[in-house]
């Protein structure tokens, strides 16, 4: 079974190595963390208070009556086709965390099948999972390993997976890592993000500012760029906050 939370599009590509590409985004439900430092407040439907990340929607099973199920990736194709424009946009796989469906054959077949059809494909994901890159179409999508540091309140040893983030550097063709930061942790950041460097292969690192607004991601945006600046990674804005806001689905 595939539970997706939302399918929407075509849109840009707010952020990473893609910024800007018309995409169509599948976002699946299920994450195996919480990251409640990031501190976004929300109201389940039941009406209980929490905190999460910014796609806790995707993320907390309290939301899952919204969730869409579909028990063959057949069915999954044909509702994204619905959303699909004229020419060949990116296709865009997140969460909450994709590849807690990584081991499911239809989640493989949807895989298969947009790549063999060439769309390229994103995979946005924790990296935190172990998963095994055997077949040919795999090795073709392009990651989005956004590895969680210690401002998401996530312990160390579940966040930073050694082992998943060599497999995924050393066995795709493309990829990259990206890291979500506040202007009061700059310097927590950049001993982590070093010391995570050190244990695996050479990758492209981007720096994006905290925020699940364009008012909270602009105050930290400067500091961010600051960072990238000092360290030599890439900034990478978030450009579908800078434009929409928080506001969903676009």
């Amino acid at each position: 079974m595939l539970e997706v939370n939302e399918i929407f599009g075509p849109t840009i590509q707010g952020e990473g190595k893609r910024v800007g590409t018309s995409s169509v985004f599948i976002r699946f439900g299920k994450c195996n963390f919480r990251c409640e430092g990031f501190a976004i407040e929300y109201e389940t439907p039941s009406g209980v208070k929490k905190c999460a990340c910014d796609s806790y929607y995707a993320v907390d099973p309290a939301f899952k009556d919204q969730w869409l199920t579909f028990s063959s990736s057949n069915d999954l194709i044909k509702e994204v086709e619905k959303y699909l424009p004229s020419y060949k946009c990116d296709i865009v796989i997140t969460g909450g965390e994709p590849l807690l469906y990584w081991k499911n054959k239809e989640f493989q077949r949807l895989l298969k099948y947009y790549v063999e059809n060439e769309y390229k494909v994103t995979i946005e994901t924790n990296a935190s999972l172990n998963i095994d890159i055997t077949q040919n179409y795999q090795k073709k999508i392009l990651f989005s390993m956004s590895v969680k540091l210690s401002n998401s309140l996530e312990p160390l040893r579940k966040r930073v997976n050694i082992k998943t983030l060599t497999n995924i550097i050393t066995k795709s063709d493309d990829k990259y890592l990206k890291f979500v930061i506040n202007k009061d942790f700059l310097n927590d950041a950049k001993k982590e993000i070093f010391d995570i460097l050190k244990q695996i292969p050479e990758v492209e690192v981007y720096l994006m500012p905290m925020g699940d607004n364009a008012i909270s991601m602009q105050e930290n945006s400067e500091s961010v760029i600051n960072l990238a600046l000092e360290t030599g990674f890439k900034y990478c804005d978030r450009l579908h906050i800078r434009v929409w806001d928080n506001k969903r689905g676009v």
